[in-house]
């Protein structure tokens, strides 16, 4: 259970660094930087989340 949180955090770590190679300002509406980051955000935490949880399954199946 402790790892747990060890793969959360390397998880959204990892997620930010794959996210921030992405220009989410293009895609969004001009002067929206703050939303933009937010996004990031938002789209990180969900993504280590579901990582977390596949990484947690797959080593407890064994």
């Amino acid at each position: 259970m402790n790892y747990k949180i060890y793969l959360y955090a390397l998880f959204l770590f990892l997620s930010i660094y794959i996210f921030s190679g992405v220009n989410f300002e293009k895609i969004m509406k001009k002067d929206k930087v703050i939303e933009a980051r937010l996004l990031v955000m938002t789209l990180s935490i969900a993504l280590s989340y579901l990582l977390t949880n596949f990484m947690f399954d797959f080593l407890n199946l064994y």
